[in-house]
């Protein structure tokens, strides 16, 4: 029974064996037809037809975005798909699955992106590139790539911006008479971002805007494939960084209004700390973009801030200025101030003791000894106390409303399609 049981796994094996021998003789048949006068340095229908090539994306890994380079990186399969009617065949088998050495037998499209600065595809621990051949002589051909594309940017509305970040591709060499791309899943389905895939920290990817494009040069028209990647900046960063504490500084700021006048020093540490404090914030706000020559947003909200402080402490000198006057002092007219002068001179000259000392208040050019009025306050520091923060509280209102309830993505993709 056993030796039975033996048997016929012992012929199961042998005629599995042959089968597999079988199948791989007809695959080196069929590959052996197909590049038998092959020649892969014509593209298919070179004799006047027009080579389509279908292309679609699948996204890996998406991002970082630099503002300071204005530029993404992505990681990707990209695909494409076009047919060669020399590679047509008949057998037992629909699709030839091939591995990477077959690419460089057949002809392929001459595919490279425009505007990317730097980009590789990946060969560990093999290319990493997939090709096959179907019966009808349709040609599908993956590989992983990385790119790093550049993304001009508009930073007029930063940190409330949006970006629209362009990937161009299309053939190097043959022009639009000869090589034609378009999206093989059509327009709404030939990109594919996971969400699991996004490693974007500061920007949220919202969508992609997918198009065709004829590019004109001086060797002539090509077809140009474009996918626009929609990014819109994450704000809870700067809110916590820099738009929360300038808010706090400017609001304790205002609190040098309810400082005696009389108290020069602390108004003045407050009045140089809160300066000191909104230029670091504004250097540090700074650091993380390229140096552009407009004015951003931030820089808007830093220096409206800036000049109600200036304008503040302005105010804050005058009531010094004009203290004399509010503590009721009487000023001695310039005939006795000249008298004084010349008095004090001569006593400087002569012996000590020969003329009593001048008082302190009549040197300063006082009639009567100074008396300081405590607790009285300025009608300037009276309205202050509510201009500054009605002031501020309408600016922050008018600030925020118009920003958040701009649509800058929408100005995003008009710049690029003026471009």
């Amino acid at each position: 029974m056993a030796a039975a049981s033996l048997t016929v796994v012992a012929l199961i094996c042998l005629i599995g064996l042959a089968n597999a021998q079988r199948s791989e003789k007809v695959y080196s048949d069929i590959l052996d037809r197909l590049l038998d006068g092959y020649d892969n340095r014509l593209r298919p229908g070179s004799g006047g037809g027009i080579t389509e090539v279908k292309t679609d994306i699948f996204v890996t890994s998406f991002g970082p975005v630099s503002d300071v380079e204005m530029e993404f990186t992505m990681d990707m399969f990209f695909r494409q798909m076009w047919v060669d009617e020399r590679l047509k065949f008949d057998g037992p088998i629909e699709i030839l699955r091939l591995n990477n050495r077959m690419v460089d037998k057949i002809w392929t499209p001459d595919t490279f992106f425009r505007n990317s600065k730097k980009s590789f595809s990946h060969n560990m621990t093999t290319p990493n590139k997939l090709f096959r051949i179907m019966q009808n002589g349709t040609v599908f051909y993956t590989m992983r790539l990385t790119i790093i594309a550049d993304c001009p940017m508009r930073l007029t509305d930063f940190p409330m911006d949006g970006h629209a970040c362009p990937l161009r591709f299309g053939s190097y060499a043959y022009t639009n008479n000869e090589i034609i791309f378009t999206w093989r899943k059509g327009l709404a389905g030939s990109v594919e971002c996971p969400k699991e895939s996004m490693s974007l920290l500061q920007y949220d990817l919202v969508g992609q805007i997918l198009s065709s494009e004829i590019m004109k040069s001086n060797t002539g028209h090509y077809s140009v494939q474009v996918v626009h990647f929609l990014l819109q900046r994450k704000l809870g960063y700067y809110l916590i960084q820099t738009y929360i504490p300038l808010i706090m500084i400017v609001v304790l700021s205002q609190v040098s209004f309810w400082i005696n006048k009389e108290s020069v020093p602390a108004r003045t540490v407050a009045g140089i700390t809160t300066v000191l404090t909104m230029t670091t914030l504004s250097i540090s706000a700074r650091q993380s973009l390229p140096k552009v020559a407009y004015a951003t947003a931030m820089d808007w909200f830093i220096a409206v801030n800036r000049l109600e402080k200036q304008r503040a402490r302005q105010e804050r000198l005058e009531v010094l200025a004009t203290g004399s006057d509010d503590d009721g002092t009487i000023s001695m007219d310039s005939s006795l101030r000249e008298g004084l002068k010349k008095r004090n001179r001569s006593v400087s000259c002569s012996e000590p003791g020969d003329i009593p000392p001048v008082p302190n208040f009549l040197q300063q050019g006082l009639a009567f000894p100074q008396i300081p009025q405590v607790g009285r306050t300025s009608p300037i520091d009276l309205y202050a106390r509510v201009l500054f923060p009605l002031i501020f509280a309408l600016f922050n209102f008018g600030y925020w409303c118009f920003y958040l309830t701009k649509d800058t993505m929408e100005w995003a993709m008009d710049m690029h399609l003026e471009n």
